[in-house]
């Protein structure tokens, strides 16, 4: 099924996140995939949908879509959303929506009849003001997208189904028929009447005022305050209980209002109402960056073309940390041209490194949920898998040594590759003689160049950044003049044969700085 299709030029709306409906059904039962944690999707994620747990969000963003049309489709939802009036009216609608969930959550923690029956009438109400509000405010907005075009045009229609004008007509009529309902409550001996109000006088005015000449300055205060607890007691539901016999046309009409209209909820405007939270938390999430000045674009994707680049793209995850330290982010390049598929990322530890190879592989996985990603401009490469290898504590469960556990994984990433997936390879291999290091990676490159396979490998073995015309040296830099300081810039350039070295020194204490210290210079 389509997000919306058409017929004798009648749009039939679906979906405003999915175009078809076994992607949205995925949606449903989908987990957070393997590699999230190590590309740290999991912390982008968490931080995206803190304030819409109400949502349960966390799925969509579990469900690439893996289809051009299908992000295109998102995208053009997120371009009309930039719109800061129509955000106004969709977010105030939320709102609404929002007090009316939690009007029907109070009314089935209620206990007492009568009382759960107004909340439901209260509830409705709220619904039918939402519906009226937003058909009004979306009537006056020049919409481009297909998803809210078709959601305007099913909107007005609904708006006009007898389902809902009965609706908004009996809960009206209702309202307003409780409205009248007066009635007079007679407390003697321990006992109390109820009785419709017959113009007796209030008294209360006159106590407070015979009692207003006794007030002092300063005093305790001995007035009681009423609890605001929403459950009624049982003298008070007694009380409404003779309320109901003194007006019983009204209240027979509220039984069948209730029994008629237990299901009132459209359940298309409800999917709607939480599936456009998956946008707007996305674009409430990348106003904190851009607020400090960092891009973001729609990037160009392609199915076929695997030239991807990225301008002034960063970490996501690592951007957001840092925004609470006040530390500056460093944003970084990369391109491949032509039969370039391999990015070979080498340099000094705590270089950047990693934080490259992890922006690669956020970008991507992004650009497939038809988000916007971090930079300037971008183009992209639609995958159908994408697998990680990052380093892992070892698992004395399974008995296997560091490197064993290594071949294991990494054989079952290329046994499960195609030429249309990408993968991420963090230091792989590390635990082994350097001549060995280099003789596994080499075979391993000769694999993923056979695949065709896009891939970024953060390694210390220079060899592999000049291994063919498939790969692309990238190497992290330092200060000219302080080479301990890094510039966490991430620039194509030859491997300076030093990475390695730098490595082993690190790993030995025999750094500068290490030295320095255990020398006390």
């Amino acid at each position: 099924m389509k997000a919306f299709s058409m017929d004798n030029s009648t749009m039939t709306f679906f979906s405003i996140l999915f175009q078809r409906g076994e992607d949205r059904s995925r949606a449903q039962t989908a987990q957070a995939p393997d590699f999230f944690h190590d590309l740290n999707l999991d912390q982008i994620v968490d931080a995206i949908t803190a304030s819409k747990e109400e949502y349960n969000l966390k799925s969509y963003f579990y469900t690439p879509v893996n289809d051009i049309d299908a992000i295109t489709y998102r995208h053009e939802v997120w371009q009309d959303l930039e719109d800061p009036i129509l955000l106004k009216h969709i977010n105030s609608f939320a709102r609404k929506m929002g007090s009316m969930r939690a009007e029907l959550t109070q009314a089935d923690k209620l206990y007492y009849k009568y009382q759960k029956q107004r909340w439901l009438l209260s509830a409705a109400g709220i619904y039918c003001d939402a519906i009226d509000s937003l058909a009004a405010d979306v009537s006056l907005v020049d919409l481009k997208s297909r998803g809210l075009l078709a959601f305007r045009d099913y909107l007005m229609a609904y708006l006009k189904s007898e389902g809902f004008t009965s609706l908004r007509a009996e809960t009206e009529q209702l309202q307003a028929d409780l409205s009248t309902i007066k009635y007079s409550v007679l407390i003697k001996n321990g006992g109390f009447k109820v009785r419709k109000y017959n113009s007796e006088n209030d008294y209360s005015l006159e106590v407070e005022e015979t009692f207003a000449k006794f007030k002092q300055g300063a005093v305790k205060n001995y007035r009681i305050t009423f609890s605001e607890w929403a459950e009624m007691n049982h003298v008070e539901a007694k009380v409404l209980d003779y309320v109901a016999l003194l007006y019983p046309e009204i209240f027979s009409s509220l039984d069948a209002y209730c029994q008629k209209n237990r299901n009132y909820l459209d359940e298309t405007i409800t999917v709607f109402d939480r599936e456009i939270q998956f946008y707007i938390a996305y674009l409430e999430h990348l106003e904190i960056f851009k607020r400090t000045g960092f891009s973001f674009c729609y990037p160009g994707i392609s199915e076929r073309s695997k030239e991807v680049y990225d301008y002034e793209g960063f970490d996501l995850a690592l951007a957001y940390r840092l925004r609470s330290e006040k530390s500056p982010v460093v944003c970084n390049d990369f391109y491949l041209k032509d039969r370039e598929r391999i990015l070979v990322v080498s340099g000094p530890n705590q270089g950047g490194k990693t934080t490259f190879a992890r922006a690669f592989g956020q970008l991507h996985y992004l650009a497939s949920l038809g988000c916007l990603v971090p930079g300037r401009e971008a183009r992209l490469f639609l995958f159908d898998q994408l697998f990680t290898h990052f380093e892992m504590e070892e698992d004395i469960e399974n008995l296997r040594g560091k490197l064993q556990d290594d071949l294991i994984r990494i054989h079952q990433i290329l046994k499960q590759a195609t030429s249309n997936s990408i993968v991420v390879l963090n230091e792989i291999f590390t635990s082994t003689t350097l001549q060995d290091e280099i003789f596994l990676s080499k075979r391993v490159m000769e694999e993923i160049i056979r695949l065709d396979l896009l891939c970024v490998w953060v390694t210390f073995v220079d060899e592999l950044a000049s291994f063919g015309e498939q790969t692309v040296s990238m190497a992290s830099t330092v200060f000219p003049e302080d080479t301990t300081r890094r510039t966490f810039k991430i620039l194509r350039r030859p491997a300076d044969g030093l990475s390695y070295a730098m490595s082993i020194a690190e790993k030995y204490r025999l750094s500068q700085d290490k030295l320095k210290k255990r020398l006390k210079i």
